[in-house]
């Protein structure tokens, strides 16, 4: 449908859904996004405090996390969780933030008191690296109020023992093997909430979520990419 102009910044356009049309506004300066792929709305998603997350970007580069249209952001990273890295992706971030607080090298008192920061701070969850012991989860289920996420990444994890523990959500990574493996754990865990990586191909992202995933994890492209190609177009159009 042909864009009406609203004012002077505001375009106005709709878009199917379903059987209902969609209003659509954008601005002139907001109107390039690093959108999800369409493909994860068949997921159900996961309701957390009232808000529905089906897509979650994964990144902590501060100026895509400004510009995306995914329902939340996964803020982990390779390197040890920071509470400042936490508080600058929340304070720039428009939708909820899930934060890694370790579980791998870093662990303990140290994990503890990170999660402890990032729910004060508001983060939606926290997110801990698959090595993380029981243990620690369950010292943090019982140090926080927020959902604790927990990482698998092979078929051999204890699942019942990561539930046991105080694991609130499921976050399945592993890489090709992903989509089998949320089929596994959800043939044995029908209501367990399971995030999972949905690959590069929207036929990757419908087996995870045919599958059983109920939330995709989506990387975008890298900053340095999406101006790689916002500069060759200015060089197309100067020619």
């Amino acid at each position: 449908m042909e864009n009406l102009k609203l004012n002077e910044n505001m375009v106005y356009r709709l878009t199917s859904a379903e059987d209902s049309l969609v209003p659509v506004i954008e601005s002139k300066l907001k109107n390039k996004i690093v959108c999800v792929p369409k493909e994860i709305d068949r997921a159900s998603g996961i309701v957390i405090f009232g808000k529905r997350i089906k897509s979650l970007i994964f990144s902590t580069d501060i100026s895509i996390i400004k510009n995306n249209n995914a329902d939340a952001v996964l803020a982990v990273y390779p390197f040890t969780p920071q509470q400042s890295i936490n508080e600058a992706v929340m304070d720039v971030s428009p939708s909820p933030v899930f934060c890694g607080v370790g579980g791998g090298i870093t662990t303990g008192n140290r994990s503890l008191a990170i999660a402890l920061d990032a729910e004060l701070h508001g983060a939606f969850g926290v997110v801990l690296n698959s090595p993380a012991k029981n243990a620690l989860i369950s010292e943090m289920k019982d140090t926080i109020s927020i959902p604790i996420v927990v990482t698998v990444c092979h078929d051999q994890e204890d699942i019942e023992a990561r539930i046991a523990a105080g694991a609130t959500i499921l976050n399945v990574s592993a890489g090709k093997d992903t989509a089998a493996l949320v089929r596994k754990i959800r043939k044995d865990h029908p209501f367990v909430p399971i995030i999972a990586t949905g690959g590069n191909s929207p036929e990757s992202i419908i087996e995870t979520i045919d599958a059983g995933a109920n939330a995709i994890t989506y990387t975008p492209p890298s900053a340095a990419e999406i101006f790689g190609e916002i500069m060759e177009k200015y060089r197309t159009e100067n020619l």
